[in-house]
């Protein structure tokens, strides 16, 4: 196995048994030392983070992945939920930029999205579904996209977040410029126009002319 699935299979192998609640909650760990050990891990938690951030931005992907590998490792070692959550999110994008879509399906399906789901951590439910949709969009599995990106909507009404509303249809609308549903993109960007001048987001605004040009272009016959 080649470097980048490293990442994949640190995490695999320290997922638990069991799960508790919080903001970005992930599984119960594992504590196989004393308070000083975990001193030492929650630093290293967050020295491996910075680096994992600056590495991903200088574009050094493979050194990414490796360093938000240790930092959920450490994160899970000192029970800081939040910022085991953000580590595996992140190690799932870098896999995604690398276009290692297998590996990064995995690392939300076997870790993420199942600790998510069993602590009834909403957000971190909402986000997995977004990253496992882009996942599948950008591997060209349209069926299994639109169905998380879906959940992801249903989710998003039941806890009243627009935002996440937002971000599930504007998921929805590219898989469908990507089965040549000009129609019926159309109509939900129409849909999502009125819902953020409605709940005064206007920060989608940027991405809703993205997805028109897109539609334009293509019917067109220009690509």
């Amino acid at each position: 196995m080649y470097k980048l699935c490293l990442g994949l299979v640190f995490l695999v192998n320290i997922v638990p048994a069991s799960a508790q609640s919080s903001n970005y909650v992930l599984q119960e760990p594992y504590i196989s030392s004393g308070a000083i050990n975990i001193a030492v891990s929650r630093d290293d938690g967050d020295l491996y983070f910075e680096e994992g951030e600056k590495n991903e931005k200088s574009g050094d992907l493979n050194d990414a992945i490796t360093f938000f590998g240790k930092a959920a490792f450490e994160y899970n070692n000192v029970r800081n939920f939040s910022r085991y959550g953000a580590s595996l999110l992140r190690l799932s994008h870098v896999h995604y930029l690398m276009q290692h879509y297998t590996e990064a399906e995995q690392v939300i399906l076997n870790v993420a999205l199942k600790t998510y789901s069993k602590s009834g951590n909403r957000l971190g439910q909402m986000a997995s579904y977004n990253q496992l949709g882009r996942i599948y969009l950008a591997s060209n599995k349209l069926t299994q996209s639109m169905w998380f990106y879906t959940q992801q909507g249903i989710l998003a009404k039941q806890t009243n977040s627009n935002l996440n509303y937002i971000d599930s249809m504007l998921g929805i609308i590219r898989v469908k410029i990507k089965k040549r549903e000009y129609a019926m993109a159309l109509k939900d960007i129409q849909r999502v126009e009125l819902l953020t001048k409605n709940t005064n987001t206007p920060q989608y605004q940027v991405q809703l002319r993205q997805v028109r040009a897109v539609i334009a272009e293509k019917k067109a016959g220009i690509r």
